[in-house]
């Protein structure tokens, strides 16, 4: 292969990156209501058990011995609402707001791991690593995706690539970027081949704020929808899952 055509190919391998998507999953809420025209009586409370409530006591100081805060929260607001003048209820008050806390920072962080997703496999003649983000609302009607790439021959880059028409950039342009609300400048460019993608030119740069980011905000402009604000949740990366690649020899 000339050496002319080798290096042309480094551009072509955006077509692939339309396989790259996290899944996303939905979810639908169902409500519904009787028809019966009768009142709705009063349920009259349940009077306190003294072993039930000792037994679901053990329960709660088990699941927090092992950490775990999501069951451990449950099962103490039901100790609270079904005994709540009981020892047990008193004892659980002195700890459920500080595991409903932990509860609830664990399952957002689950939630913003579960948006990256990660890949590694043969691309153009060699191997390259891939962490993989989309976007958040306004890039809308299509989505952009952030990728952090690490080739064996090409080396490491950060590009958008948009499933849309791609973005405006003349030569070296800038990109209005807000890290966590503070502000930043960065320089982008298009690839020669004209997919729709736009590389970050400091690719360390970009990475070393993003490991300390929660949110990105980027202003882009699209070919086919003009200027959007693109938001990515970037706080869940995880470094160690974005792995490195040897280079051939």
């Amino acid at each position: 292969m000339m050496k002319g055509q080798r290096k042309a190919q480094r551009w072509v391998w955006m077509g692939s990156m339309l396989a790259i998507a996290t899944l996303a999953a939905c979810s639908h809420e169902n409500s519904g209501g009787g028809t019966d025209s009768a009142p709705a009586t009063v349920q009259t409370a349940t009077p306190a058990d003294p072993a039930e409530a000792g037994k679901q006591l053990a329960i709660y100081r088990e699941l927090l011995k092992i950490h775990n805060d999501a069951m451990a929260s449950t099962i103490g607001q039901d100790i609270v609402a079904r005994f709540p003048a009981s020892p047990a209820a008193a004892e659980v008050k002195q700890t459920l707001g500080d595991v409903e806390a932990r509860a609830k920072a664990t399952a957002e962080r689950q939630r913003l791991q579960s948006l990256w997703l990660y890949q590694v496999g043969p691309m153009e003649g060699g191997t390259q690593s891939t962490a993989s983000l989309d976007s958040l609302l306004p890039s809308a009607p299509a989505t952009v995706h952030l990728i952090l790439r690490r080739h064996t021959d090409w080396g490491q880059s950060v590009f958008l690539f948009d499933t849309g028409h791609g973005f405006v950039c003349k030569q070296v342009c800038t990109i209005s970027a807000h890290f966590d609300g503070h502000p930043h400048k960065l320089q982008g460019f298009l690839p020669p081949s004209g997919e729709p993608a736009l590389f970050i030119k400091d690719d360390r740069g970009f990475i070393k704020l993003l490991e300390n980011t929660h949110k990105i905000d980027l202003e882009l402009e699209f070919q086919d929808r003009g200027k959007r604000e693109v938001v990515f949740e970037v706080g869940g990366f995880d470094p160690s899952k974005w792995l490195e690649v040897s280079k051939h020899k």
